[in-house]
């Protein structure tokens, strides 16, 4: 029986580098597309990049402050951080052995390479020798380090040059250390090919060859990279701010300065330099890597646009709802019937031309929309800008505090203020994360409200990589939550009641604990209490007693949980009835379902909320229940699709590891076919939606009068 909280709960930092070592896997897979491989290193890498300017920052910051909270575990803050430099070492290692080893050979064999500048021709060095001259020379600050000037307050994430100086003109030789910023805002990767070749010399190689046009009269005897990650997590006083805006602006640009928090250096660097950036830097040991190669290769993610359809995963059009394919105007549609979509399988499309409807149409009065992150050249945007400048009463709850998209938030929320649009940053300690649209119509029976609620964000770009679900609806009860909950976000309203949605921090929290606690009841009486929980993190203590509570009554439990989860699966006479399972594809599952058996008639909820006290407690979230028949049961059965999955699910282990279902099942001797459930559900789509062309063009055609059978090229 479990006596320590460490046998309850794992440590939520190890756990988040499992999952990023998940991600990892996917590179190391030698089924996957050469280019899909180069992604997912460099998604890799993005992920470290955040992970160390948000969580290990937090560690660092306890540890200044001398705040020695133990984690779950009974670390301190240091035990903590000396924990993951030695998790993540390997890790680090590994992924540039793949790329190195694996990656690059394969690039290079389908015309894909990166040169030396010694691997180029006399023309290539003359143009790359010129491209330095015209157009990195002139941007290019070097900086000097000695008693005059110190160490440059280089920013966030920035790559860098050491070079390392001699001064002929003096009779003993004495080394001087310049440093070089490289430019972030011109492409890392130089290209020198034709069409059919992509030869890419990298921008710090061509710096360093061309180094002695920088120090005209020095001698340079050598260069070597490194790169710094500070901390960026904002620390905001909102109640004492007089303006948020103004507020966040000023801590963004804080970000770019704030303590380091990691040091990335070429291995091959001498160690007398080693020594100099660590105690110029205030580098511990437990915060500085040695890397093998390419420092950051989240800048990869740049040469993924390259035109080779066969090293990527084949393409696909998202299929558009019938509902919205069969009728046009989609007021009308919405009228009749609910309905469903799942992205990417079905398109964003749908979503953004609902809102640019509502700007267009002389009969809707009024829009309201909640944006977390959008995209750069958002439909949407647009729509509300238009229907601003039709006369609509226009309001948009941005949420300026949506990690690292907060300039990005801002430069919206100006724009949409300029065009007459009512901009709300929500509420003072809390981040708006509940994603709903609500549009308002007059109609012959008076005004009438139609809405779309999402697992997801307003964003068409990530909703072609996202998993997410979402409904449109003009259930009036759904309306009228919707309305009153804006109403909480851009008033005084103190509305705690909602007929329909479950809603944080006013009462989430409570209303999962009960559904929970009613399957155990269930259960008790029917002896066939059942949970799935479909969602990203599983984090909450008190939640995960609480499923610990249900495993012990009996209750089978199914948990598919993408990335953090802090509950331990398959613990002797405390988890034996609760499975994790952790799913990372093509795509990322961004959807979070919640399904309650409740003795056969079953309870499904989607949200924007993961299991996690941030959401409960500091997030303004919802869950809202799925009511019509038919969209419940076809979401029952693509979540059980998902416990299907052999090819990219894996499976957790109460030690907090992960091992791949194939070879769990391998391993205890359990039959299986091979699934892949993101496929499946994109092959799905495809002959739906070939299915649906065959019978419209069946239709035309009988209504023509033709009777001979048209060819249809699928």
């Amino acid at each position: 029986m479990a006596k320590n909280k460490s046998d309850f709960f794992l440590n939520r930092e190890l756990s988040w580098i499992e999952f990023n070592k998940r991600v990892l896997e996917e590179a190391k897979d030698s089924s996957q597309p050469l280019l899909e491989r180069m992604k997912f290193l460099s998604i890799f890498s993005t992920n470290l990049d955040e992970f160390f300017m948000i969580r290990f920052a937090g560690l660092k910051r306890q540890l200044n402050s001398q705040v020695n909270e133990l984690s779950t575990d009974g670390l301190t803050p240091h035990e903590q951080m000396d924990r993951i430099f030695e998790v993540l070492t390997p890790q680090v290692e590994e992924l540039h052995r793949i790329f190195n080893n694996e990656i690059i050979p394969e690039l290079k064999k389908n015309n894909i390479e990166f040169l030396n500048y010694s691997d180029l021709n006399s023309e290539q060095k003359e143009n790359t020798d010129k491209y330095f001259e015209q157009e990195l020379f002139p941007i290019l600050t070097p900086l000097a380090i000695d008693n005059v000037h110190p160490f440059p307050n280089l920013i966030n994430r920035s790559l860098a040059l050491a070079i390392i100086l001699d001064d002929p003109d003096t009779e003993v030789m004495e080394e001087k250390v310049c440093v070089i910023q490289i430019p972030n805002n011109i492409s890392r990767f130089y290209q020198i090919s034709d069409e059919d070749n992509y030869k890419f010399l990298l921008l710090e190689d061509i710096i360093r060859e061309n180094a002695d046009k920088l120090f005209p009269g020095m001698k340079v005897l050598d260069t070597y990279s490194f790169r710094i990650t500070r901390n960026a997590d904002l620390e905001l006083e909102e109640e004492e701010a007089a303006d948020l805006l103004t507020l966040i602006e000023e801590e963004v640009k804080k970000r770019r300065l704030g303590i380091l928090v990691r040091l990335e250096i070429d291995r091959n660097m001498p160690e007398k330099l080693q020594f100099f950036l660590k105690n110029v830097l205030n580098a511990e040991n437990n915060e500085i890597y040695k890397i093998d190669g390419i420092l950051n290769l989240g800048d990869l993610m740049s040469l993924y646009g390259i035109s080779k359809r066969d090293l990527k995963y084949k393409g696909f059009t998202p299929r558009i709802s019938s509902f919205f394919r069969n009728e046009e105007d989609f007021f009308k549609a919405i009228s009749e019937q609910d309905i469903f979509l799942h992205h990417p399988f079905y398109s964003f499309s749908s979503v953004s031309e609902f809102i640019a409807q509502a700007a267009e149409d002389p009969n809707v009065y009024a829009i309201k929309l909640t944006l977390y992150r959008t995209s750069g050249d958002s439909l949407i945007i647009k729509s509300l800008i238009e229907a601003a400048e039709n006369g609509k009463q226009v309001t948009a709850v941005v949420e300026l505090k949506a990690r690292f998209d907060e300039e990005n938030n801002i430069i919206w929320a100006k724009e949409l203020e300029n065009a007459g649009v009512h901009v709300v940053y929500g509420l003072v300690g809390l981040k708006t994360h509940c994603k709903m649209a609500l549009v308002v119509r007059k109609e012959k029976k008076g005004m009438k409200r139609y809405l779309h609620l999402s697992t997801g964000n307003y964003n068409s770009v990530t909703s072609r990589i996202y998993t997410d679900f979402g409904i449109f609806t003009a259930d009036q009860d759904f309306c009228k939550d919707a309305s009153n909950l804006f109403n909480y976000l851009t008033g005084y309203s103190k509305q705690r009641s909602y007929v329909k949605l479950l809603v944080a921090p006013v009462n989430l929290r409570r209303k999962v604990i009960k559904l929970i606690d009613d399957e155990i009841r269930s259960h008790r009486e029917n002896n066939n209490g059942y949970l799935l929980f479909k969602n990203n993190s599983m984090v909450d203590e008190e939640v995960i007693l609480k499923l610990y509570q249900a495993s012990k009554a009996g209750v089978r439990i199914d948990l598919i949980t993408r990335g953090i989860c802090r509950l331990r699966p398959q613990v002797k006479n405390l988890s034996d009835n609760i499975n994790v399972y952790s799913i990372v594809g093509r795509f990322l599952e961004h959807s979070r379902a919640y399904y309650f058996h409740n003795n056969g008639d079953p309870k499904l909820y989607f949200g924007s909320a993961d299991i996690m006290q941030r959401n409960f407690d500091r997030r303004v979230e919802i869950f809202f229940p799925i009511e019509d028949k038919r969209i419940k049961q076809d979401t029952i059965d693509i979540l059980k699709l998902y416990l299907t999955d052999t090819e990219k699910t894996w499976v957790m282990l109460n030690d907090g590891s992960y091992i791949r279902k194939e070879d769990f099942l391998k391993l205890n001797d359990m039959p299986f076919e091979k699934v892949n459930v993101q496929e499946n559900l994109l092959e799905k789509a495809v002959i739906k939606t070939e299915k649906e062309m065959k019978e419209n063009l069946r239709k035309k055609v009988s209504q023509n009068g033709v009777h001979k059978k048209p060819e249809v090229n699928t």
